[in-house]
């Protein structure tokens, strides 16, 4: 069943004040305000938006919301601007930065997420061109991806370029014949693995699980060299594949040391890829916001979610 009637954030305080007699506890910021900053792709904003439904339904906190990019997400740690990043892929030098050196952050543990980052081609190119997915027979393709924006190169297609990624270095360091570009944005390359898939278009592209559009699209993997522990300490030297990703959150220590039961909600928050592409896909596919979206998930999930809620 489908919640279309949400309870806001006041009245779920003012019911707290009335059944216990107590205020709601404060977060960091402003009295019971948690500030959750927002990154470019739907799975994020999935996870973020059921984190502040309990928060403000389960816990009478009121959420800001900030869409903004990640780095900035990790400069504002020592402002109070944020209070938390509910998905971090990574960013050892920004952990090095703000956590080990700075101290004004530190990671509130995994969200359970299993993160895969990895080039990708549609399903039909694998059959035609079986071969194709060994990085060592990319260059022997390269004339299928070319495109006007890099000549007589082949194109890999990123997305933001804020993700993580190494593709400028894979590419020059595996000596293939191709060129990175951005295409600015998650939804950009949806689109354009929808259209290559739906026109049996070539492509290549930057892409990663958790992501809804598996379920949409067949996708496949290209196989670049294994990742072992330290292959890409050095950015301008990476010539392996990405490592598997534990995905953890990140928040800032004033909001570990002061903000209460809204982060021992962060802090205990764990679910699946599966959960947050229920969530994700609902968004996109169901044309639900992500409050909705949320709300849906929440009522079903309550064997999940109901120990993540401080007693």
């Amino acid at each position: 069943m489908r919640l279309k009637t949400l309870v806001g954030p006041l009245v779920a305080a003012l019911l707290l004040t009335a059944c216990t007699g107590e205020e709601p506890e404060t977060a960091a910021g402003s009295k019971g305000t948690v500030n959750l900053d927002i990154h470019a792709w739907v799975g994020y904003e999935a996870q973020a938006a059921v984190l502040a439904y309990l928060l403000e339904r389960e816990l009478g906190y009121k959420v800001n919301k900030r869409a903004v990019k990640e780095d900035q997400s990790w400069r504002d740690f020592e402002s109070g601007k944020v209070d938390v990043i509910i998905e971090n892929w990574g960013h050892p030098d920004l952990k090095k930065e703000f956590i080990e050196e700075k101290k004004v952050a530190l990671s509130a543990g995994l969200t359970g997420n299993r993160g895969v980052i990895g080039w990708y081609v549609p399903e039909w190119m694998v059959k035609k061109y079986p071969d194709i997915t060994d990085y060592r027979n990319l260059n022997n393709y390269a004339h299928l991806f070319r495109t006007e924006k890099t000549g007589n190169a082949g194109q890999i297609l990123d997305g933001d370029p804020t993700f993580v990624t190494n593709d400028e270095a894979l590419v020059k360091n595996l000596k293939l014949n191709y060129k990175v570009v951005y295409s600015g944005s998650e939804d950009a390359l949806i689109k354009a693995a929808q259209n290559a898939t739906r026109n049996r278009t070539p492509l290549l592209m930057y892409f990663y699980e958790p992501q809804w559009l598996f379920s949409k699209v067949k996708l496949v993997k290209i196989a670049l060299p294994p990742y072992a522990v330290g292959c890409d300490a050095d950015p301008r030297k990476v010539a392996c594949d990405y490592p598997p990703y534990l995905i953890d959150k990140i928040v800032s220590k004033r909001f570990a040391e002061n903000g209460g039961k809204a982060y021992e909600l962060v802090r205990n928050f764990s679910w699946t890829n599966d959960d947050q592409n229920a969530v994700a896909g609902d968004m996109i596919n169901e044309k639900m916001t992500a409050e909705e979206a949320a709300a849906q998930w929440v009522a079903e999930n309550k064997i999940v979610w109901k120990d993540w809620i401080p007693r």
